[in-house]
């Protein structure tokens, strides 16, 4: 059965980019502009696995993350933060919102696949 990933990012490019990686390794890419966006995806077909950049408009991924970890029918999918925002404050902000791990940008392609395959199997 194909894995379905999630990518929640407010810049197009950065979708487009990551899900050209995902797609050619055979999963399911959907994607997300803003937390918002990604919550009423999820909620109408939850993937496997979340990766979520932390600065958007309109709802950033720490308070998306936490709405996802604070909701029994999403707290199990997990929430990678992937993200320019590195410092040690935003770290732990991500992770006490639940976060199951961290990446920041740019990504390196095989540490981002790596981390997509940990996750998935």
């Amino acid at each position: 059965m194909t894995k379905r990933i999630m990518l929640v990012d407010d810049t197009e490019t950065v979708l487009m980019f990551e899900k050209i990686m995902l797609s050619g390794h055979g999963y399911e890419v959907v994607t997300a502009k803003n937390g918002a966006d990604a919550l009423e995806k999820v909620a109408s077909r939850p993937p496997d696995l979340i990766l979520l950049d932390i600065q958007m408009p309109e709802m950033d991924g720490i308070e998306t993350c936490r709405n996802l970890k604070n909701n029994p029918k999403t707290q199990t999918i997990p929430v990678v933060m992937v993200t320019t925002k590195g410092t040690p404050e935003k770290v732990e902000a991500a992770f006490m919102a639940g976060c199951n791990d961290y990446l920041t940008k740019p990504v390196d392609k095989l540490e981002f696949l790596t981390k997509v395959k940990s996750f998935l199997g």
